[in-house]
């Protein structure tokens, strides 16, 4: 891959995928990686289910949907194949931290964890990242890349800057999927040029970033910082759920083995071109998130895995 500033970003491309094959299936669920995301407020489990019914799509081999109490039972019906936890919640249906502990177990079996999905309260969502770290700070995590990948999203993006101190544990494993205003919240500026702002993001907090079409991995350990950019994608993507299908497919791929920067050009692609598939089919508008996601076992197949 070309660093940033030889000849620009590298252009992620079927024929690119196609020699940057994803694992082997593999021959059960256990071999394709367990997801858990911890989101899904009272009043927006869909985003939870959004994420997780794409994290399945993508090959997941198992699920797990962490969130509000009051809907858990609803969300697992919406989705026969998953587990669903219960997690404390306030008055108004917030996801709180106090149920770190209730998903312990979950935590250490995951393979990759996404957080922010359905979140609804900004500062419960900073207590929550806290308590997790905290978590894995009493574990003696170092940040060495082992352990389960950390795809953060949605307003546990927005609390991630004050935490930037303390990603310690996670730096080496963490994905970031923002958008461009929640790219300026990171940065603490508004964006200038995001070729440029996504790069600074991917080094400052240590992650992979998919943000707008680019995907950044950090330098570090003599290696260069990378730049990728996706060739596809409809304006049918700017539709409410969309991010979170992303975030799903991005950690369903993490989860099968992925690294976590094929994992980020592999779901970015493939959330892309779905929606270009959508669009051919249904017209430039009006084509749902949820609809993403069944279009990327065949995206898959199409390019050979």
């Amino acid at each position: 891959m070309s660093a940033p500033g030889d000849s620009g970003p590298t252009l992620v491309t079927p024929s690119l995928l196609r020699d940057w094959r994803l694992p082997a299936p593999g021959e059960d669920k256990y071999s394709r990686g367990a997801v858990l995301v911890v989101g899904g407020a009272r009043a927006t489990p869909g985003a939870a289910v959004l994420a997780g019914t794409a994290a399945l799509r993508a090959g997941a081999g198992k699920l797990t949907l962490a969130v509000a109490a009051s809907v858990a039972g609803q969300v697992g019906v919406a989705v026969p194949e998953c587990g669903a936890v219960g997690m404390p919640e306030t008055d108004g249906g917030s996801v709180t931290a106090g149920g770190v502990d209730r998903i312990a177990s979950y935590l250490d079996k995951a393979d990759a964890v996404l957080v922010g999905p359905g979140l609804d309260d900004q500062d419960l969502a900073g207590e929550l990242l806290q308590a997790l770290l905290e978590r894995e700070e009493s574990k003696g995590s170092e940040g060495s890349g082992g352990g389960a990948a950390v795809v953060l999203d949605a307003f546990a993006l927005g609390a991630l800057g004050p935490l930037e101190d303390r990603l310690g544990p996670w730096r080496g494993r963490l994905i970031l999927t923002p958008n461009p205003t929640e790219a300026g919240i990171l940065l603490g500026r508004d964006p200038e040029d995001l070729e440029a702002d996504v790069l600074d993001i991917a080094n400052r907090y240590g992650a992979v970033v998919s943000c707008q079409g680019l995907i950044a991995a950090p330098g570090g350990d003599g290696q260069d910082a990378q730049l990728w950019k996706i060739t596809t994608g409809y304006g049918g993507l700017g539709t409410s759920g969309s991010g979170d299908v992303l975030a799903g497919t991005i950690a369903g791929l993490r989860a099968r083995g992925t690294t976590a920067a094929q994992a980020a050009c592999w779901g970015t692609h493939l959330h892309a071109a779905a929606a270009d598939r959508l669009a051919s089919r249904m017209g430039p508008l009006g084509f749902l998130a949820r609809e993403l996601s069944d279009e990327l076992p065949a995206l898959m197949l199409e390019l050979g895995t």
